[in-house]
């Protein structure tokens, strides 16, 4: 039995829940998100909290109720407080420049790259070897941070490239003569 199911999801004040069939709809200040759950999940709501139950008494019911938990969860949370991702530019000459939904990185190529973010996910430059990636979907401020820490990953033995903020690493020693 899935101990995260049985937690219930607390709901702050400024965000509204629309449970239709097996649709559920969460709306906050930061957006509007919405999810199909599983027909093996059974969603309550009571005053300000959802709570998750399995409709059998099965392994894989109670693993589907606590995804489900988790997935809302991270709804709420998105559409109330938001999501962000901080990646550090490492290396001389490595620059980003965020244009609108897009942000122009240089990064010893030939020519500059260009990301353009999916609907929903913002991306800000507080300084030029810093990218903010935020929005209200976690999955898509993941994967965006991760498409744009793809172009460049950093290498081990200088550290040069995107990395995450507080990404440790591991550096190698160089090649001895």
């Amino acid at each position: 039995m899935s101990r995260v199911a049985k937690k219930p999801v607390d709901l702050p004040s400024g965000v509204e829940i629309t449970l239709k069939d097996q649709n559920l709809k969460v709306k906050g200040p930061k957006g509007e998100l919405t999810l199909d759950i599983h027909e093996n999940v059974k969603v309550s709501q009571e005053d300000n909290q959802l709570a998750f139950a399995a409709n059998e008494e099965s392994k894989s019911a109670w693993a589907h109720a606590g995804t489900a938990r988790a997935l809302v969860n991270n709804m709420v949370t998105g559409v109330s407080a938001g999501f962000e991702k901080k990646l550090e530019l490492v290396g001389v000459g490595y620059r980003a420049k965020a244009t609108g939904s897009s942000v122009e990185l240089t990064l010893g190529f030939s020519h500059p790259v260009v990301y353009k973010a999916a609907e929903g996910v913002t991306i800000e430059t507080p300084s030029q070897t810093e990218i903010l990636v935020k929005g209200a979907d976690k999955q898509k401020v993941g994967q965006a941070a991760s498409d744009i820490r793809d172009y460049r990953p950093p290498e081990p033995y200088k550290g040069k490239g995107v990395k995450y903020a507080g990404e440790y690493i591991r550096r190698k020693e160089a090649k001895k003569k």
